[in-house]
């Protein structure tokens, strides 16, 4: 396919930390995307929650099968824009390497115990996995992937770690959240996908659980008005084909509006180049009508799903496992593997360690160290 004058070209990359001979059969992206494929990091994300912790039940959402939704998503909007699918593809495949076990309270969990200490940022925490901790090569650390692809990786970015990155890799890929300019398009559209697929994927998810039901989805009007345009056209449909159905039209109208919206931002604003596309304002974006729709269901998840009491208090007990997993190592860094309990600087290898953790590790590790059983 043809690339926009727009979109990412692997033969212009900005290139990679360490310099390495090109391929001879693939091109830069795609090489980021197969290192990341056969990463231990992403291995990992089958076992790394979403909303529901891993043990709640088999076919609930991970890491995993959201990154693989994003990356569908992302592409099959990229295609129809002309951007660089590899480099999308590798983008949404790499951007929840970094999550902590037990989803947001385990992030949230891990940079309380990190106050004073460096914090903790999941986004910061995927690219310090693809620069650093993966380790498959005898030249360097991490999976050396290509500037583009690092810098849709870093989707958000405190001014201070921005900073901090900034002094070790001057004009790098924290940059722009220091003079405020746009990462490719290719991640601003990675960025928009991962909203549209974790509110679709937690709807499913929240009606299996029993925790929302079909009658409270009406109250949202993205949802209730595919449900109605569904229901006149197979007026016998209920259950689960009912729900897929409505979330197959949520999902394709939502592509359709980023489509529709996006190509007409380029067309008014006449993009030339890449270097165009990173100093104007955010491109890749939802309609009006469609952005307010996409707001009233993300409020309707956080006070009915996230909210609700059973999710809190199994994220409750999430935030306690991980909590007392980084006292007992930093207490005692032989319980932890010689290499990370070799590392100079101990919180850190204890942060690094607990979110390189799948949810039933952490969990057993928890019960190892402390002789409580608090998750599944």
């Amino acid at each position: 396919m043809m690339l926009a004058r727009y979109a990412c070209d692997p033969a212009l990359s900005r290139g990679r930390r360490h310099p390495e001979h090109p391929a001879p059969t693939r091109t830069e992206y795609q090489r980021d995307r197969d290192r990341i494929v056969h990463s231990t990091a992403f291995r990992r994300l089958v076992y790394k929650t979403q909303v529901f912790l891993n043990h709640e039940g088999d076919l609930f959402r991970t890491r995993l099968t959201h990154s693989l939704e994003v990356a569908q998503l992302a592409r099959s909007v990229g295609r129809a824009l002309q951007l660089n699918e590899d480099l999308i593809e590798a983008i949404a495949l790499a951007h929840d390497l970094g999550h902590t076990p037990f989803g947001h309270a385990g992030q949230d969990a891990l940079d309380e115990c990190m106050q004073g200490r460096g914090g903790f940022e999941h986004n910061l925490q995927s690219l310090r996995v693809v620069d650093e901790l993966e380790e498959r090569y005898p030249s360097f650390n991490g999976l050396n992937l290509t500037f583009e692809t690092r810098e849709g990786i870093l989707k958000h970015c405190s001014r201070a770690n921005a900073q901090r990155i900034e002094a070790g890799e001057p004009g790098g890929v924290a940059r722009r959240f220091l003079d405020r300019s746009q990462p490719s398009l290719e991640a601003q559209l990675c960025n928009l996908a991962d909203e549209i697929a974790y509110n679709a994927h937690d709807i499913d998810d929240g009606v299996r659980s029993g925790l929302i039901t079909l009658e409270q989805l009406r109250e949202v009007e993205l949802f209730d008005e595919h449900s109605a345009a569904t229901l006149r056209e197979f007026a016998q449909l209920q259950g689960r084909r009912l729900l897929y159905e409505v979330i197959r039209r949520m999902l394709s109208a939502q592509v359709y509006d980023v489509i529709d919206s996006t190509r007409a931002m380029l067309d008014e604003i006449g993009l030339s180049s890449v270097v165009d596309a990173r100093a104007a304002a955010p491109l890749v974006t939802f309609g009006n009508a469609m952005r307010v729709k996409s707001a009233a269901l993300k409020r309707f998840l956080l006070n009915n799903l996230y909210r609700h009491a059973r999710v809190v208090e199994k994220t409750g007990q999430a935030r306690r496992v991980v909590r007392e997993l980084f006292e007992a190592y930093l207490a005692d860094l032989a319980q932890m593997p010689p290499d990370f309990a070799a590392r100079p600087d101990s919180a850190r290898a204890v942060a690094d360690y607990i979110a390189g953790m799948t949810d039933r590790f952490a969990a057993r590790e928890h019960e190892r160290l402390t002789g409580l059983k608090l998750l599944g």
